[in-house]
């Protein structure tokens, strides 16, 4: 007889597998996805306004950014990003909820105890009355702290996930409100601390605007604000439901609706579902907002927080101060991952490591043209590049990396920045062949040292021949000159001696080597110019040769002589070419 279990997974077997059904996008989506609510808002201002000063900037990376993370941070990580929160300059930070853990309440104590005096200690705490009570012991002695309540206000968040009703929101509310007045500024035994109260109508984005000002106006009621110490009211896009617009819209409806406006700080706090975090923000404050609460990199839930370094930089690179320092932003970003062990994505606007790289021949030589280009004012105007990468800290020679999608441009402006030489247009064209070859083999982005590398293998080639002295003096007339050239070679323990004339030192040259070669060589194209200032400046010069090679093709060829002495360095560039026939066994010693 067979077993219970045999004839269990024998039936098992002969069941056959599930085809799982996977259907296509909706051909008609508003079947399922309805469009947002339109806001009735007369006089719509925000569109024809400009912003022209920083926001007030809570950071909730320690708190919102914590809980997103898989693996979150321990109290030593949360007291270094503490720290470097506090170096960049926020004034407001969220530090934790307190009452979901000890590890929470232990590293608000510590925040409570290191807290510069102008940094105020925000903490999170639900509707709850033994939570809210354990969250204000958390930040008992505090110099100032700022007590978070929330509530949840959208229709889908009441009715589905709390089953409650407007009325009954709106009292609870009140409810929570009173307690921690009654536990904070009311209470004789707690004015050490200057307290706050930030309220939440959580789901802003998604709650009919007018009960969202009907259950603000109840709160600001119960906690009784002032002109001096004005409550906040977070309006969160906790979930993104729709364009940046609509919540533009919806920020300068409660703007104009809340009463004793003056008493109010109005708080956005955007997340990223539909990727608009940043635009939100920005029309937000346009629309009337004070403050903006987001994490650094937009770390926090699904798609994120919105991402305070770019809406800092974006106001910075808009002439507007963001009161937020990223000039050391290598180090923000060390921290960052470090901590929360996120890698900050290549191409995150400002921070990530691609995003003050071209690899485009076009753009490379847009921007070095840039540089180039001089200036009436000081106002920065470079192609391709809104931000100037040394205020935050990076060096111009990551603005340009080389691949083979690169043109002249990148590669001449690697050997300007790493060397000085500032290449001839013609020179630019030949090198960056050269480099685009070996790219294309290497399948890779070649790095300044490899570049740097083949130029000097290619255009300043020191042996075997070797100028160890030379002696220009006047022709047999006024005119003419004559040169005499000693050169150190392998073949000759004496060395080589080279003798011709010309009209200047690079004819009499290139006559010489003519002569002692057997190769008429002539100068194609011949520039320079000066590596630094003052006595100790050097000479660059480029000369390009051409010459009739065995096969009785005229060919030409670049080379570069550095010198103190001009007449040297043009001696040099010339030798370079000659090494590279001899290297190339075209020319025997």
């Amino acid at each position: 007889m067979f077993s219970p279990l045999r004839l269990f997974k024998r039936a098992v077997s002969r069941i056959p597998p599930v085809k799982l059904q996977y259907k296509n996008m909706l051909k008609d989506p508003s079947v399922k996805y309805p469009p947002p609510k339109k806001i009735q808002l007369k006089n719509r201002e925000w569109p024809e306004k400009v912003l022209t000063k920083a926001p007030r900037w809570l950071s909730t990376d320690l708190r919102d950014g914590n809980q997103s993370l898989p693996d979150p941070m321990s109290i030593s990580e949360k007291k270094e990003y503490f720290h470097k929160l506090v170096d960049i300059g926020f004034k407001e930070i969220e530090v934790s909820f307190p009452s979901a853990s000890q590890t929470d309440f232990d590293f608000t104590r510590y925040a409570v105890e290191n807290a510069p005096t102008d940094v105020t200690i925000q903490v999170l705490t639900q509707s709850r009355e033994p939570l809210v009570r354990r969250t204000i012991e958390s930040v008992k002695g505090a110099k100032k702290a700022i007590i978070h309540i929330y509530l949840a206000t959208s229709d889908v968040f009441r009715e589905v996930v709390f089953g409650m009703s407007q009325p009954v929101a709106i009292a609870k509310a009140v409810e929570i409100t009173k307690l921690v007045r009654k536990l904070t500024k009311d209470d004789p035994t707690m004015q050490e601390t200057e307290w706050n109260l930030e309220f939440s109508p959580e789901c802003f984005s998604d709650t009919p605007v007018e009960f969202a000002v009907e259950i603000c106006e109840a709160v600001k009621k119960a906690w009784e604000p002032t002109l001096e110490t004005p409550m906040i009211f977070n309006l969160p896009a906790t979930v993104e439901v729709s364009g940046p617009n609509v919540y533009a819209d919806q920020i300068e409806y409660f703007c104009k609706h809340i009463t004793e406006r003056e008493k109010v700080i109005v708080s956005v706090h955007c997340h990223n579902d539909r990727g608009c975090g940043v635009a939100a923000t920005e029309l937000g404050l346009l629309a009337g907002a004070d403050r903006v609460e987001g994490c650094i990199f937009g770390n926090g839930e699904r798609t994120g927080n919105v991402d305070l370094v770019t809406v800092a930089l974006n106001l910075y690179t808009q002439g507007i101060a963001p009161n937020l320092d990223f000039s050391d932003m290598e180090s923000i970003i060390d921290v960052s991952e470090r901590c929360n062990k996120i890698q900050v994505h290549p191409r995150a606007p400002y921070g990530g490591s691609l995003v003050v790289c071209a690899f485009s021949g076009s753009h490379q030589d847009a921007i070095k043209k840039g540089f180039a280009y001089e200036r009436d004012d000081a106002k920065w105007a470079i192609p391709y590049l809104p931000l100037d990468p040394k205020d935050i800290g990076r060096t111009y020679e990551a603005v340009i990396r080389v691949n083979s999608q690169s043109g002249k441009g990148g590669s001449a402006w690697i050997i300007l920045r790493s060397l000085g030489l500032d290449l001839p247009r013609q020179l630019q064209v030949s090198f960056s062949s050269l480099v685009q070859e070996k790219a294309d083999k290497s399948g890779c982005e070649l790095q300044t040292s490899q570049i740097v590398d083949l130029f000097k293998n290619e255009y300043l080639i020191e042996s075997p021949l070797q100028l160890t002295e030379f002696e220009i003096t006047k022709g047999k007339n006024n005119s003419s000159r004559e040169i005499f050239a000693q050169l150190k070679s392998p073949s000759s323990a004496n060395g080589i001696t080279l003798f011709g004339e010309g009209n200047g030192p690079i004819s009499s040259f290139i006559d010489a080597i003519s002569k002692r070669f057997g190769i008429l060589f002539e100068v194609v194209n011949y520039q320079e110019h000066s590596l630094g200032s003052g006595s100790s400046s050097k000479a660059a010069t480029y000369v390009q040769l051409s010459y009739i090679d065995a096969t009785g093709e005229t060919v030409s060829r670049w080379g570069c002589g550095i010198n103190h002495d001009v007449s040297q360095a043009s001696i040099e560039a010339i030798l370079s070419v000659v090494n590279s026939l001899v290297n190339q066994g075209k020319i025997k010693l």
